[in-house]
């Protein structure tokens, strides 16, 4: 049975054609659903009924696009690695619609993977099974442990090979976004000196995005400083969980504060401040480290395109973006307080006495201690009769542990909180890379599996038992691919 028509409103579609571009969708030859969102479909307003699985593989792999669907690819430019190129866009991805959904937000329906557009630039549009399947898995799981994120909708296979390292088979993952807005959206329209077309999109952002500012005296301002408080959550988030996004470029970073565009990224086991997965990331650029830095160079972007909107001389304009940029980073060390607080224990984690997470941080680092791992431990010590004793233990009994663990015990004042700040399970590279590997052989069960594993990942029982483990060295996937 076909699917019902999807509740679309097409607003970025409604944009000047500067904007975007028309796109088609190429026909897959033979797809079939890999794995369909539910939950999220019913959260989307999406209704399934009855419609079986070779429906939704065609509907979902671009076949036959619902009722009123107007698939149109995005421009934008971006830095990549720190080198502006004027014009990037959607090259292999195709915004078919957007939905109000049951919570009356915006989202964007997009198909990644669904073949050529104006933006391809020699490339094939395509994707192949391993970056959709790598992109389910992370974008489902940074949901299920509360951080801001894209979705997965659905993932097919499309019949066709796609030719990266190898052969692979083909793949399309639909994603639903809050938007796709870029920074180097904003930078597109910037670097041809475009002022009406940057203050369209301002204030179709604003509207989208940050209705509060609207009506406020300086809403471009507002909406800079509401931008940068965003991201400055987010990454607190993503560094608060280990989470190492592997190319944080100006082009993948979303305005709505989203995690967006899931390459090589990874979740750390063993940690290291340096700890980079990214095969293309050769010098570290977006290391775990650098990522709060990296958001404040991007936000810098932002800030550079958005000046021409402000009130007064440039000079002026200027200062005024460098006193919001300032402001980022004490509202991004505050979010981090917060978060690594709970994951202590810690309820007022202050700059005076954040050294008791830098030092617990360098204790991990210099006995290579897992991440996820020793913060788990951690939260479990306090139920015990000589937590302080067993803290000490996680490190050695150093001189050094014994004293941080003192100190720790000492500042302990809300323990309950560690069981939802520090997670069982995350999906760690390798068992990630297992259900890879499987699938590139039409064997989806791994993936299945570790699915329902991600669920609830601050749960620690027999569902998720075989994931929560970090991998023995030969396990152990140092590098990820981006697969484009």
């Amino acid at each position: 049975m076909p699917l019902p028509p999807f509740p679309f409103d097409n607003s970025y579609a409604r944009l000047p054609e500067s904007f975007h571009q028309p796109a088609k969708p190429a026909q897959a030859p033979d797809p079939e659903l890999i794995r369909f969102n539910s939950p999220l479909a019913e959260e989307l307003g999406i209704e399934v009924n009855e419609s079986d699985e070779h429906e939704l593989a065609s509907v979902f792999s671009g076949n036959s696009l619902p009722e009123n669907a107007e698939p149109i690819a995005l421009a934008y430019a971006g830095h990549q690695f720190g080198n502006f190129v004027p014009q990037l866009g959607d090259g292999r991805a195709i915004l078919i619609g957007e939905v109000i959904d049951q919570c009356q937000k915006r989202r964007d329906i997009q198909l990644k993977g669904a073949g050529r557009t104006g933006f391809s630039r020699g490339g094939d549009g395509r994707a192949p099974i391993g970056p959709v399947i790598r992109e389910y898995i992370v974008s489902e799981a940074m949901h299920a442990l509360g951080i801001p994120t894209t979705r997965a909708l659905a993932a097919v296979t499309t019949g066709s090979t796609v030719m990266r390292e190898g052969p692979e088979p083909g793949a399309i993952l639909t994603r639903v976004a809050a938007s796709h807005i870029r920074v180097g959206t904003f930078e597109y329209f910037a670097y041809r000196q475009d002022t009406e077309a940057i203050r369209t999109l301002a204030d179709y952002a604003i509207a989208r995005h940050y209705p509060s500012v609207m009506f406020e005296d300086q809403p471009y301002q507002s909406l800079l400083r509401a931008v940068a408080e965003q991201q400055a959550e987010l990454i607190a988030d993503w560094m608060s969980v280990g989470f190492i996004h592997g190319v944080m470029n100006t082009d993948n970073m979303a305005i709505s504060g989203e995690t967006v565009d899931y390459g090589p990224c990874a979740f750390m086991d063993h940690y290291h401040a340096d700890t980079v997965f990214s095969s293309i990331d050769a010098r570290g650029r977006y290391a775990y480290a650098n990522q709060a830095e990296i958001g404040y160079w991007n936000l810098a972007r932002f800030a550079e395109s958005l000046l021409p909107l402000f009130d007064g001389s440039k000079d002026e304009a200027i200062e005024t973006a460098k006193t919001l940029l300032g402001a980022y980073r004490e509202h991004y060390n505050a979010a981090w307080r917060q978060r690594f607080g709970r994951k202590i224990g810690v309820s007022n984690l202050t700059p005076e006495n954040e050294s008791v997470v830098h030092d617990l941080l360098a204790l991990m680092q210099r006995n290579g201690s897992d991440f996820t791992e020793t913060f788990r431990e951690m939260t479990r010590i306090t139920q015990m009769d000589s937590p302080q004793k067993a803290a000490a233990s996680l490190f050695g009994n150093t001189d050094d542990a014994q004293q941080w663990s003192s100190c720790w015990i000492g500042m302990l004042d809300s323990p309950d909180v560690m069981w939802e700040a520090n997670p069982a399970v995350i999906p760690r590279n390798h068992q990630v890379e297992a259900a890879i590997s499987a699938a590139q052989q039409g064997d989806l069960r791994r993936f299945h599996s570790l699915m329902a594993a991600l669920k609830a990942p601050f749960s620690a029982d027999a569902d998720n038992s075989d994931y929560r483990s970090p991998p023995a060295p030969q396990e152990r996937v140092p590098r990820t691919f981006c697969g484009t």
